[in-house]
C-alpha cells in the first residue's frame, strides 16, 4: 500500500472496517506512517486527522439514539464499567450473566421518570438509553446510559475515607435527609432499590445535593425477592432480604439507616442512635415503611437537637 492508496482507503472507510479485525493496531501503525505529515506532506494532514478520529472511534458503540464511546473508562463498579460519555455515562456490564440486573435498572429508571414526583427526579439517575451490545468476543452485554445533573458527585465511600473517626452528624443529618427523598421519590413510584450502601450514594458537597445510583439490585414489582447482593456487603442486609422474603420501603430505610450510622460513628448523639435503631428492627412490621413520613419525624429530631435548620458549608 502507498500514501496514495492510504489516503484514499481513509477517506471512504469507518471505524469498523479499519479497525473490526486483525491486528487493530499494527494497521494503524501502518496507515499513520504513510499519511502522517511528515511523509505525506500537506495532503496527508487531512488524512492523519481522520485517521486519528476514527482510531479514537474504534470502539464506539452505535445504537439508534446515540454513538458511545468506550475509551475513557471512569469507574469500575459492582457489576459494569462506567465509560464516561458527552450524555454522561455509558454503563457496560462486564459480565452477560448479570445482563438481568442491568435491566432491572433501567426498568426501575423508567417507572421513576414515568410515576415519580418531577421535583426530586433529579435525587436519581436519569436514563438516556438502553440496549443489548454484541462484544468482539460474541458475548451479548446489557449497557444502560445515564445522565446525572449533579457534578463533582463524591460516594459516601469517599466521604467515610476522610472521615474515618465519623461525619459530624450536622453534616450526616443533611446527608440522611436528601437519603430519605431519594426514597420516598422510588417508594411512591413503586421501586425499591435495595442495595443503600455507601459506594452508590453520591453526594455534592457545595450545594448539598444527594444522587442515589446503581438501580441494578431493585425492584419493581409485587411479591419479588431482591436479585442479588452487593459483594461485600452481606452484613448490610436486613433478614427479610437474607432469607428471600418480600423487600419493602422498610428494606431501604432499614439499610439506609444502618448506613448513616456507621458514617457517623461514635460521634452521633444517643437521639439520633435510638432513631437509627428504631429503622433497624429485625422484623419489618415493627420497623418505619414510609420515607416520606419518617422523614417528617427526622426533622422533628433535628430541630429538637439544632434547632432550626441552618447551611453548614461541608468541605472534604
Amino acid at each position: 500500500m502507498n500514501t496514495d492508496d492510504a489516503i484514499a482507503l481513509i477517506e471512504r472507510a469507518t471505524a469498523e472496517e479499519l479497525f473490526g479485525g486483525g491486528d487493530a493496531h499494527r494497521r494503524y501503525r501502518t496507515l499513520a506512517k504513510l499519511v502522517h505529515p511528515d511523509a505525506a506532506g500537506p495532503r496527508g494532514t487531512k488524512a492523519f486527522a481522520r485517521l486519528s478520529e476514527l482510531w479514537r472511534n474504534r470502539g464506539a458503540i452505535r445504537t439508534a439514539r446515540g454513538t458511545y464511546a468506550t475509551d475513557v473508562l471512569d469507574h469500575r463498579g459492582d457489576l459494569a464499567n462506567l465509560y464516561r460519555v458527552p450524555e454522561g455515562h455509558l454503563k457496560l456490564v462486564r459480565d452477560p450473566s448479570c445482563n438481568d440486573l442491568m435491566a432491572r435498572e433501567a426498568a426501575a429508571l423508567r417507572r421513576m421518570a414515568e410515576h415519580g414526583d418531577p421535583r426530586y427526579l433529579p435525587y436519581v439517575p436519569r436514563l438516556v438509553d438502553s440496549f443489548r451490545h454484541r462484544d468482539e468476543a460474541g458475548r451479548t452485554r446489557r449497557a444502560n446510559v445515564i445522565a446525572m445533573s449533579a457534578s463533582r458527585l463524591h460516594s459516601l465511600q469517599e466521604v467515610h475515607a476522610k472521615r474515618p473517626h465519623g461525619v459530624d452528624p450536622r453534616d450526616a443529618a443533611w446527608m440522611w435527609r436528601r437519603l430519605l427523598v431519594a426514597l420516598g421519590l422510588a417508594h411512591r413510584a413503586g421501586v425499591v432499590h435495595g442495595a443503600i450502601v455507601a459506594q452508590h450514594v453520591l453526594i455534592e458537597p457545595d450545594e448539598h445535593g444527594v444522587v442515589l445510583v446503581d438501580w441494578c439490585y431493585s425492584v419493581s414489582q409485587p411479591d419479588e425477592p431482591i436479585a442479588a447482593l452487593v459483594p461485600g456487603h452481606r452484613d448490610d442486609y436486613p433478614p427479610e432480604v437474607l432469607s428471600r422474603g418480600t423487600p419493602g420501603a422498610y428494606t431501604d430505610i432499614h439499610m439506609a439507616a444502618g448506613l448513616m450510622s456507621g458514617l457517623m460513628g461514635d460521634r452521633a448523639p444517643k437521639a439520633l442512635r435510638r432513631f437509627a435503631d428504631g429503622c433497624r428492627l429485625p422484623s419489618p412490621r415493627r420497623r418505619p415503611d414510609d420515607a416520606w413520613s419518617l422523614l417528617g419525624e427526622f426533622d422533628e429530631l433535628l430541630h429538637r437537637l439544632y434547632g432550626p435548620r441552618k447551611f453548614r458549608p461541608f468541605v472534604l
